[in-house]
């Protein structure tokens, strides 16, 4: 990838549609969301030499979807806040997920402790008590089946890192793809979890935006194409 899918900018934002395979930042040697997306501001508003672009949250290299950056020092100081809060005004996250099994409870909302396993790379959910585990918790709606898994909307109201991995792996519907979370099903592309939907408060407008990344084509070809109609 050379080039990035854009949603939406002004002199404030660039906000993208990840491809999975592709880390936001800080891997070693090789291409990132925030490397490429510096390339793309030099390149577009003729900016040779350093240029500043905020990472203000993060995708797992193998998820999809819609990320936002901050074009300058000051909307990054505004928008990282909203990051950390996961109720009124802040950042709300809508995800797409195609787990394994049929979930047959409608709608609802899972809760666990969770803590890093630094050791494996991994979280874990603590089954006692541990004093560096932390409170998980996301809502989520089935949106349909598909032979033997489940389309699932998935809001997160805490911020854990792989949480909604984790946390329906917990449950018993690993996200296809997803080995490290228990999956024994492949995905065309990375793992089965695409960022759907983020609304945020502008940092300078003070408006209310929602930004949509569509379903990638891998799902599309992967899934039925009834079942997709319902997003």
């Amino acid at each position: 990838m050379s080039e990035v899918d854009v949603i939406y900018e002004d002199n404030h934002l660039l906000v993208v549609n990840k491809p999975t395979k592709l880390a936001t930042m800080g891997a070693t040697g090789q291409s990132t969301l925030h490397s490429l997306g510096c390339d793309y501001i030099r390149r577009t508003c003729n900016k040779p030499g350093k240029v500043y672009l905020g990472i203000v949250s993060r995708l797992d290299s193998m998820t999809s979807g819609v990320i936002v950056m901050a074009r300058t020092s000051k909307a990054a100081s505004r928008l990282t806040p909203q990051f950390a809060n996961h109720s009124g005004e802040g950042a709300k996250k809508t995800y797409l997920a195609v787990v394994a099994g049929r979930v047959e409870q409608q709608e609802g909302v899972l809760i666990d402790d969770v803590y890093k396993d630094d050791a494996a790379h991994r979280m874990r959910v603590a089954h006692h008590t541990r004093a560096d585990a932390k409170e998980a918790r996301l809502e989520f709606d089935v949106l349909g089946f598909d032979r033997d898994s489940t389309l699932l909307k998935v809001k997160p109201l805490t911020g854990r890192k792989h949480q909604i991995r984790l946390q329906w792996s917990e449950a018993g519907y690993p996200l296809l793809g997803d080995a490290k979370y228990g999956s024994e099903r492949s995905w065309p592309t990375g793992i089965a979890l695409h960022s759907w939907r983020l609304s945020i408060t502008h940092p300078t407008k003070k408006e209310r935006m929602t930004f949509e990344a569509p379903v990638p084509d891998a799902w599309k070809n992967k899934l039925d194409s009834s079942l997709l109609k319902a997003v």
